[in-house]
């Protein structure tokens, strides 16, 4: 019955609230962490812990490890904070 459920939900909607690279056991964001959330690309929707990150690399952007972009397993989705807000990261694209 819940394989049935997963199939029928959509794959961003399963993955929104969660802590990117968290474990999947406890994925949720801690009320003692500061987070951005990452719109856009293959990660939208997570949320990106920026907790003592400085605001310089984030406006330089981030690329982070993911299975499911434009290069598969080893390739990265980079993301750079947006200016208006300093609360989301945008994507710019995938590397290998």
């Amino acid at each position: 019955m819940v394989g049935a459920m997963l199939a029928c939900m959509d794959w961003a909607e399963i993955m929104r609230g969660r802590v990117y690279g968290a474990d999947h056991d406890d994925a949720g964001p801690r009320p003692d962490r500061v987070y951005a959330e990452l719109v856009g690309g293959p990660l939208d929707g997570l949320l990106l812990d920026v907790t003592g990150r400085p605001e310089r690399e984030l406006r330089e952007g981030v690329a982070l490890r993911t299975e499911i972009g434009a290069h598969g397993p080893g390739g990265r989705a980079r993301y750079a904070l947006r200016t208006a807000d300093g609360r989301h990261l945008d994507w710019r694209g995938d590397s290998p």
